[in-house]
This record gives C-alpha cells, structure tokens and sequence, in this order.
C-alpha cells in the first residue's frame, strides 16, 4: 500500500467527502476503487468508492459505501488513505511524494533508511531519513537512483561518497 492523500473535508449532506492526493494526474481513481484509510496508526480499513470526480490534478470529490451522512462522514477527515500500489501504475515512479515509507539501499552502505518525508527545493526533490540518530537529506534524482521497486518500497541507490558522513 503506498499513501496518496488524505481526506481533507466533508461535501454536502449526504456524505461526500473531499480527498487530496499527491498522485500529480486526475485520471487514477475510478468508481469501485478500494480506498484503504488510516483510522489509527497502522489500522487500515478498506471503503470502496461508489462515486468519483476530480476537482483538479490534486484532489477528487468522492463517496464510499456505506457512508451517507455528514456526521459518518467527519470521522474520516483528516485521515490519510492509502491505494494498492498496482492501482498507480507508472505514476508511483514518476512522483516522489509517493516515497514516504520507501526503504533506502545504497550500493555501498547498504541500508539507509526509510524516507519519512520528501522536500522540494527548487527542481530538485530531496528524501528525509533519520540515519543513526540524524536527520538526513538525500538527493531523489536520476543519476543517483539505480533501481525503483514500487512493490518491495525500495530504492536503490549510488550515493555520492561521504553524503552519509556530513551528518555524522
């Protein structure tokens, strides 16, 4: 499961909700889509989509099985949502947003870490990594990325020698 967005707000009366998501494209999600939400650390509980529109390339107006009024549906806000990766496609290798929880695996370190949040920092996007007790910002390029596994959640990568060691 990768996390795409989070339930941001409530629509109307009959239990719509508004769903952000970091996806970069409209065209994902469809009607009968599993949607996988957080209600509690680590706790995912599947709602399955009975109607889909986007508003834009970052968020869709949605309704869920089961869910038809207001109040069943303020529960679910602020909750982040989660889709099975195959879902995603090409997009999940395309948009870095997407990486939070990968694993990191450089070629010659070894394990890195799991990216706990991406940055971007004017074109270039950056992966934050709690590396022996400090916070660590690898750079999420091309040149650097050797493999992307979407399915596994690891990238592997050649890290530029001493990155690792200025944060130490």
């Amino acid at each position: 499961m990768i996390r795409i967005g989070k339930i941001v707000a409530t629509h109307g009366i009959n239990g719509a909700l508004v769903m952000t998501h970091v996806v970069g494209s409209s065209k994902w999600l469809k009607k009968d889509t599993t949607l996988m939400v957080e209600m509690q650390k680590g706790s995912l509980i599947p709602y399955f989509t009975t109607q889909v529109k986007a508003v834009n390339d970052k968020e869709y107006l949605i309704s869920v099985e089961d869910i038809e009024k207001v109040e069943a549906a303020k529960k679910l806000v602020t909750k982040h949502v989660f889709v099975d990766e195959a879902l995603l496609g090409d997009y999940a290798k395309k948009s870095p947003l997407l990486w939070i929880g990968f694993m990191v695996i450089d070629v010659t370190m070894g394990e890195i870490g799991i990216i706990e949040d991406v940055i971007l920092t004017g074109a270039q996007w950056l992966g934050k990594i709690i590396y022996f007790g400090a916070e660590v910002l690898v750079p999420l390029i091309p040149e650097m990325i050797q493999n992307l596994d979407v399915k596994k959640k690891v990238i592997n990568m050649d890290l530029p020698e001493g990155l690792l060691e200025i944060y130490m």
